[in-house]
Order: C-alpha cells, then structure tokens, then sequence
C-alpha cells in the first residue's frame, strides 16, 4: 500500500517500515479484539520498550489511513506481539475483524519512546479506557511494586470486563462514560475529586506521576487541572488525547 503523504513525512523523519503477518486472533470481548502477529524484524530492529507504539497503515476506500497501536506482550526471541483493538466502527476495527493467518499489514516505528516515571516516584495514577488499555497495562507490568491508582472509562458493559494487568499495590476504578452532551464528565470528576482528596488519599504533585490518555477533551481537561489547580511540574504529567468524540 501506498502511504501518501503521511508517509513520505514519517520517512524524512527516519520512519523505519516494516510488514507485520498475522498468526491468529482472539476475540476478547464483544467490543475488544486480539490480533497476534509475526513481526518482520521490527523488534530486532527498533528493541522494545514499556507502552512502545507502532504506526499501523489501513486501507480507507483506497486512501491510506494510519493509526497508532501499543505494541502488546512482545517477544523479540520469536519475533511477535499482539495488538488489540477496541471496536467501533472504522478501517482499523474493520481490519482486526477480518484478520487471519496470514494476512499482513503495513507498519512504521517512528515517535515511540520510553517516557518512565521519574526516579523515586511516590504513586502512579493512570486514565484510561479500552482504546489505551494496553499501554495502562504496560505501565502496571513495568511498575509491579509502585502504588498505582488507575480510572478506566466504560463506553459499554462489555468494557468492564476487560483483562486489567493490575498487581497488589494497584487499585482501579471502573466509571461509565455516559450519554449525550454529558458524556465523559463522570470520569473527569471522578478523578479529579480523587486527586483534591475529596474521597482520602490525594494526590502529592510533587512525588506522584500522572498518565493520561483517553477521549480528547478529557484528556485536556485532566491536563489542565493537574497543571493550573495542583501545579504539577510537567516532568511528572503525560497527557495525551486516543481519540476525539464526534
């Protein structure tokens, strides 16, 4: 496939590519795809990294359509790793779905990076929902012994049942996002109450680090609160938009 001009912008910027052929799939949940693939040197060439993300290329009617996806329990040994998929309507969900042995798709690794908490790092405190679930759970696997406090939003009932990586020092919270123009606002004042200590326990902006990554406007609004009304240093805040409600 032909990558357009998106492509020919990842490779003045050292964009390595790479072609990825699946080997099976499983179907997680009703809304949550698996899709395991052969690597094509990509992690001997590029390594791995906690939450490393590749850029995946989809065919959109003939337009090239690329997307990020969190590079999920590598193995560069065998040369593979999974990729998952949270499923609505789109070329990528659309891909996963009809995935089988066999089929490939176009890969670029560029703009990944290992962002760790900073040494000595009291807490994490992580939001997410199931479209970031697999960098949520990287983060948790990475930090086993850390105190974590994690917010997931539910889209749908499925959702919930998700695989949550969480160890003993890891507490999550589940909370539907809700309908209609108030759709997202329970997550953001849910954590947002957590964090002024409202509920016990609030968050130290000073040792603590903070990871979010959900819908767009959300993820601003939790952005903006951690920076203007706790005055977090922006060494310890990764606030970054999945996707944008429409």
């Amino acid at each position: 496939m032909q990558h357009g001009w998106e492509g020919v912008v990842l490779k003045a910027l050292r964009g390595k590519d790479f072609v990825l052929t699946v080997r099976g799939t499983e179907r997680v949940s009703e809304r949550y795809q698996r899709v395991r693939v052969e690597d094509g040197g990509l992690l001997a060439a590029c390594g791995a990294h906690p939450a490393m993300w590749v850029r995946l290329w989809f065919d959109d009617g003939g337009r090239p359509h690329q997307r990020a996806y969190t590079v999920v329990d590598p193995d560069p040994a065998a040369g593979t790793f999974d990729l998952e998929f949270a499923l609505h309507e789109g070329p990528a969900a659309r891909w996963s779905l009809a995935a089988a042995p066999g089929t490939t798709i176009d890969a670029t690794v560029q703009g990944t990076r290992d962002t760790p908490p900073p040494a000595g790092s009291r807490a994490l405190h992580l939001v997410g929902d199931p479209a970031s679930l697999p960098a949520v759970n990287a983060v948790l696997e990475a930090h086993p012994s850390t105190p974590a406090r994690v917010w997931l939003e539910a889209g749908h009932p499925s959702d919930r049942g998700l695989p949550v990586r969480a160890g003993a020092p890891h507490e999550v919270t589940w909370v539907d996002r809700g309908s209609g123009e108030g759709a997202g606002r329970g997550l953001v004042d849910a954590v947002t109450a957590a964090w002024s200590g409202a509920e016990g326990g609030a968050a130290d902006p000073g040792r603590d680090w903070f990871w979010v990554a959900c819908e767009a406007a959300s993820a601003r609004a939790l952005g903006r609160h951690l920076r203007r009304e706790l005055g977090v240093p922006k060494a310890r805040v990764e606030a970054t938009g999945y996707w944008r409600a429409t």
